[in-house]
């Protein structure tokens, strides 16, 4: 039986470290894991907390995920939103469902992120 989900994992090019960290690490405010030592040598990096994890990986042959995305829920919502918009990323808006607002941004690599209001109010 499946009891959680332990991680998502996200493409990007090569040498696109520093950018998932200033994207991940610094905007969204998820600290950076040290990978495994056995998975350094492939590039990449993780981002961890206790309820949250995003690890990207590099593909030779990158192609941004344009339909396929995860959903991070957020409890500073809009403030989440102007600091996406003030780091100049385009905000997709959305329809709520169920009662969350809910937008898309494009991480600096393509790949679509949805962010929904944990706190089920606009």
């Amino acid at each position: 039986m499946i009891t959680g989900l332990h991680h998502v994992q996200l493409a990007m090019p090569e040498a696109g470290e520093d950018r998932a960290r200033s994207f991940y690490g610094a905007l969204l405010e998820i600290p950076e894991r040290t990978k495994p030592a056995q998975l350094q040598s492939n590039g990449g990096c993780w981002f961890e907390t206790d309820n949250v994890r995003v690890h990207l990986g590099v593909e030779s042959d990158f192609r941004s995920a344009r339909k396929a995305h995860p959903a991070f829920q957020t409890s500073d919502f809009h403030n989440l939103l102007e600091k996406l918009k003030n780091a100049g990323y385009r905000i997709q808006s959305a329809d709520a469902i169920d009662d969350q607002a809910r937008f898309f941004v494009n991480d600096p690599f393509g790949n679509r992120i949805q962010f929904i209001n944990a706190e089920s109010e606009f």
